[in-house]
């Protein structure tokens, strides 16, 4: 499937029915989604493997890894009102994708998932509670040797720090998220965020791989 292409299908989704600011739900835009998971596909870490989607939300990249056929895809996302949007986003899309129900801040979350290749992910940036991102990361480094994921521009030097000895940027994707007014204290129609798609390789992987 084509960028383009993929970035169509994305497009057709259905969003957050009760979108809640405390999770900072917000879809994942279709370009944005389409460019991570087309930059995965390059690198050989989409087809053909298995996928992890953490903080899935309504199954933007989920369902856009199975389509770029990854073998096996779960999403994983605490709001059951948004994995039941998810599942009917799968269904239009022909796409056979497994939502689970579930908090990654639960220790055993891990060993439900299993052993996966790629996780790929759109963590809340911590805007409503600080560091939220940190529970998606450390879940995502002992699920998966690779992980791909959107955070606010000039995190780099953060999730640096904060994997020291646990993973490595290998790469560095620089992007823009608009975000349609959604909550009362939103006060400009759509609003540009200045994003980067960071690719990190667990130690245990950069190792093997030296």
């Amino acid at each position: 499937m084509k960028l383009k292409k993929l970035e169509m299908a994305l497009q057709r989704f259905a969003g957050f029915p009760r979108p809640r600011a405390a999770l900072e739900q917000y879809q994942t835009p279709a370009p944005l989604a389409a460019r991570l998971l087309y930059h995965a596909l390059m690198k050989g870490d989409i087809e053909g493997k298995v996928v992890c989607d953490l903080g899935s939300g309504t199954g933007v990249l989920a369902i856009g890894a199975a389509l770029l056929g990854a073998k096996r895809v779960t999403g994983i996302d605490i709001d059951h009102n948004a994995t039941g949007v998810a599942e009917e986003n799968a269904v239009l899309a022909g796409a056979n994708v497994e939502f689970l129900v579930a908090d990654v801040r639960d220790t055993s979350l891990s060993d439900r998932i299993g052993t996966c290749d790629t996780v790929i992910m759109n963590p809340p940036f911590g805007a409503q509670k600080a560091h939220a991102d940190r529970p998606f990361i450390d879940l995502a480094l002992v699920t998966a040797p690779v992980t791909y994921g959107i955070f606010n521009a000039g995190s780099t030097q953060f999730i640096k720090t904060y994997t020291a000895g646990r993973a490595e940027i290998t790469e560095r994707v620089g992007g823009v998220f608009p975000i349609k007014r959604t909550f009362s204290f939103h006060t400009k129609e759509i609003r540009e965020i200045e994003v980067e798609i960071i690719r990190l390789i667990s130690r245990h992987q950069v190792t093997h791989l030296a």
